[in-house]
């Protein structure tokens, strides 16, 4: 039986963080759930396409920019049952071949996303990282930085991402009902660089009052100008 996961990755010049993201579906390889990792570049001028072209992964370029129409462009063209959106910044924890094999077995019927959590030391690293993931399990509405496991067949009957240029993790998510999505015991760790940059209070609260104003009704494209 062919191994059940392709791994779709959207990217746009990632050369720095793309080598570590590979490098965490390793061991899924080594466990024989990974059957391909498609790669879908939106028109980077820096080493990314040549990364992703010595990995081995299928890599699909002069693809139309945009998260979202990136992602639904490598749904498209996976020979996998099951879907696992990764973002070029985030790595997946040394665990996740047995989490996501668990959900595989028992819950076909349901997506799952990982536990976030940020590569810094910070201690406002934890603490906003906790923060998200009550979020994530509470209300539902985990960050597309925790990743997505979701069967094909679930993943067209839910209409596939907007093609927006800005929060089209949350409005696929909101499509899934309460009991559709699982928050796996194992680590998605994400990039800090924005934190950094920007300061982690000022980050965090810049995010809440985005999403907020997405769920309240503001178009993606508005808030998209906001986003920096």
């Amino acid at each position: 039986m062919p191994a059940p996961i392709s791994v779709i990755i959207p990217t746009l010049n990632a050369a720095s963080d793309l080598p570590d993201c590979l490098s965490s579906l390793v061991p899924g390889l080594s466990e024989g759930l990974v059957r391909e990792v498609v790669i879908v570049d939106g028109g980077s001028d820096d080493e990314t396409c040549r990364l992703a072209d010595a990995s081995g992964a299928r890599l699909l370029t002069g693809q139309r920019r945009g998260r979202g129409s990136q992602m639904n462009i490598g749904a498209g063209e996976a020979r996998g049952d099951w879907l696992l959106f990764l973002h070029a910044d985030t790595a997946l924890a040394s665990d996740w071949p047995e989490r996501v094999a668990a959900h595989i077995y028992d819950h076909q019927d349901k997506a799952a996303a990982f536990t976030l959590a940020f590569r810094s030391d910070a201690r406002m690293a934890k603490i906003i990282a906790g923060r998200a993931n009550w979020r994530a399990r509470i209300f539902g509405l985990p960050y597309g930085d925790q990743g997505l496991l979701i069967s094909k067949s679930l993943f067209n009957a839910l209409g596939r991402f907007p093609d927006t240029p800005l929060m089209e993790d949350v409005a696929f998510i909101r499509r899934l009902r309460s009991d559709q999505l699982r928050i796996l015991a194992s680590e998605a760790r994400t990039s800090a660089a924005k934190y950094e940059q920007t300061g982690w209070r000022k980050r965090s609260w810049h995010n809440l009052f985005l999403l907020m104003r997405f769920l309240l009704g503001a178009k993606p494209e508005k808030l998209a100008r906001l986003y920096r």
